[in-house]
């Protein structure tokens, strides 16, 4: 069923408007994929806060000019696929990576992340990283940790001079006045 031209121009003035802001994407192609999966994948990404899109090659690189994401989507051949966040790129290719380890049938084609374009092993690379929570829960625990044992040393001064004076009564080494 042939699209027409009003219909494709909508297409492309809608997915250039959610791709303006885009700062980071996977570009992925599929065969052989079923309903229950793409269902799978699309709930996947949403929990990350990504959207997914199966696109005409043509229609994404018209609709891509002027955004960050436009080298990614230049000269597409096949059957493509865009998952695309304004959110964290690490928790978007480790939902695609951990669906594509399943689904031999999915592999990723090109990447961008905060707009530079990455190739294949870079999205991989990415998907082992640690997320934005995970690094900040380190950094936290890491300003933190000095102040505790700041903390523990003090403590630990009141402690052993309770410690020695208790001892000192229970073996009666202080003298009566």
């Amino acid at each position: 069923m042939a699209v027409s031209k009003a219909k494709k121009i909508e297409q492309v003035e809608e997915l250039s408007g959610e791709l303006k802001d885009v700062s980071s994407m996977i570009v992925a192609t599929y065969t052989k994929l079923t309903v229950e999966k793409d269902f799978e994948l699309r709930k996947a990404l949403r929990s990350t806060g990504a959207k997914y899109r199966v696109v005409k090659n043509t229609l994404a690189e018209r609709a891509s000019k002027g955004t960050k994401v436009e080298e990614a989507l230049k000269n597409l051949s096949g059957v493509t696929s865009i998952a695309y966040t304004e959110g964290d790129p690490v928790a978007l290719a480790k939902a695609l990576a951990k669906y594509a380890k399943d689904n031999p049938e999915f592999t990723f084609k090109a990447g961008v992340v905060e707009g530079r374009v990455i190739s294949i092993k870079e999205i991989e690379a990415l998907a082992t990283m640690p997320s934005k929570e995970e690094i900040y829960s380190k950094l936290l625990f890491l300003l933190n940790a000095p102040a505790q044992r700041l903390v523990t040393a003090m403590n630990a001064l009141g402690r052993n001079l309770a410690v020695v004076i208790d001892q000192g009564v229970k073996e009666k080494k202080f003298k009566e006045a």
